[in-house]
């Protein structure tokens, strides 16, 4: 029944899913947590960077975000981010526009866990000489990531999925495989049902997992 599978590396394909998931969620949460603090913060000019950014990038559609990563960056200011193999090149300027994007979303989520850290606390710790940028870091952060593990879940399985619009500019992942054996073979619906429980496979377990850890740090109130 599965003989149409072989000559397929499905999965290697897989497993550049799983790269650009990994590479894309560890520079979404920096960025994502350097926006959050921009957004709290007191210089008018962080805060009004972080609410622009975050209203523009999440009203752009994600396509239209990793199509310019090539077509802008690459083509046209020839930015390799390094790499010297086109392969290597799409794969990073895939990575790059799906942080660019995701941060956003993070950004949001920490922002609404950060609203949950009672006022009075960030007083008294600046009533104890703690500047901005310790109050943030020590005090409202672990509390605020410990209270949106949840939200942040979700945005990893969005996260995940997202991952299948890299093909748009050559990134041989899940859904590109998918699109050349669908091409090649009479067998759509097998196909389909082969990458559906893949990513099935992927995304189920971290939200168990993701759902677990949520309630064990959830800060008691």
């Amino acid at each position: 029944m599965f003989d149409f599978l072989e000559g397929y590396d499905l999965l290697g394909a897989f497993w550049v899913t799983v790269q650009l998931t990994v590479y894309s969620a560890l520079g979404s949460l920096i960025w994502g947590t350097l926006l959050a603090g921009m957004k709290v913060s007191p210089v008018p000019l962080m805060r009004g960077f972080a609410t622009a950014y975050v209203n523009v990038v999440r009203n752009i559609p994600l396509t239209v975000i990793i199509v310019f990563s090539s077509l802008g960056l690459y083509q046209t200011l020839g930015v390799t981010l390094g790499a010297e193999v086109i392969d290597d090149i799409n794969f990073r300027l895939a990575v790059l526009a799906l942080v660019a994007y995701t941060a956003a979303f993070v950004c949001e989520a920490l922002r609404s866990g950060i609203n949950t850290v009672p006022v009075g606390q960030a007083e008294a710790a600046r009533a104890l000489g703690l500047s901005f940028t310790q109050v943030l870091r020590l005090i409202i952060l672990p509390q605020a990531f410990r209270a949106v593990v949840n939200p942040l879940s979700n945005v990893l399985i969005a996260l995940t999925k997202n991952t299948t619009v890299a093909s748009a500019i050559g990134v041989v992942e899940a859904s590109y495989l998918m699109k050349d054996m669908i091409e090649a073979e009479a067998q759509l619906i097998l196909i389909s049902l082969v990458f559906a429980f893949g990513f099935v496979v992927l995304t189920l377990p971290t939200g168990l997992i993701l759902g677990w850890v949520s309630k064990k740090v959830a800060v008691k109130r």
